[in-house]
């Protein structure tokens, strides 16, 4: 189960981060450590934080994490439901990395599956889904198939690196992705610097005033989608 919650905004995404600033706050000390261990970050700031306070407001339950390959993304959820004191993550990947570099702190709430998660059963009731795996059409026509389907009317969703240019890589993920949420009539939200700069810059604006702006890593293409299913 989670917390119902409707369409990302810019003004919605900034009320976020001035209601969890604190705890956030913390969260980018914790991070910024892990990445100078040599962990390598596959989101951007900006999309992890975004990332970080959904799920503190949705507080959901059990989270789906297809792809975890390093533990970056793995790390800011476990944050997450850590802080909010309830929640479960599963995790699904092909490569086993995650398993040794996600400290052992945040592990209590985790369970990884080692393997094609087009043979894994996912659990029953997913209150957050976050995809970041293979970034083909194939993939995505498998998992806006079998996956979008098992979960229920205002579940959060996010979908990674759809947008590191202007529009969506032809013959990748990104416009299966987005032709599904069009047929059904759902809106997205994203951050990407060249694809919603508007956004992106609001959203820079925000993080200043409330000087968030020293940078965990390099990135900033920020290429997430974020919807409601």
């Amino acid at each position: 189960m989670h917390t119902n919650q409707g369409p990302l905004t810019v003004d919605s995404v900034v009320a976020l981060y001035e209601k969890y600033l604190d705890d956030l706050r913390a969260v980018r000390t914790a991070q910024r450590a892990l990445h100078g261990t040599g962990m390598k970050a596959q989101l951007d700031d900006i999309e992890a934080e975004i990332t970080y306070l959904r799920m503190r407001a949705a507080r959901p339950e059990s989270v789906v994490e297809i792809g975890a390959l390093h533990g970056w993304s793995t790390s800011w959820i476990l944050h997450a439901l850590r802080d909010n004191g309830s929640g479960q993550l599963f995790s699904y990947d092909v490569v086993d990395h995650a398993r040794y570099a996600v400290p052992r702190d945040l592990a209590t709430r985790w369970t990884f599956v080692h393997g094609d998660v087009r043979n894994a059963l996912l659990p029953s009731d997913i209150g957050y889904l976050f995809v970041d795996a293979a970034h083909t059409a194939p993939f995505a026509r498998w998992y806006t198939a079998s996956v979008f389907s098992r979960i229920t009317a205002g579940t959060p969703v996010s979908v990674h690196d759809v947008f590191h240019g202007r529009r969506a890589m032809p013959l990748s993920e990104g416009p299966v992705v987005l032709r599904w949420l069009q047929e059904n009539n759902i809106p997205y939200f994203t951050s990407a610097r060249k694809a919603a700069p508007d956004a992106y810059e609001e959203i820079m604006w925000a993080r200043a005033r409330l000087d968030l702006t020293e940078p965990i890593h390099s990135g900033t293409d920020n290429p997430m989608i974020f919807f409601t299913r």
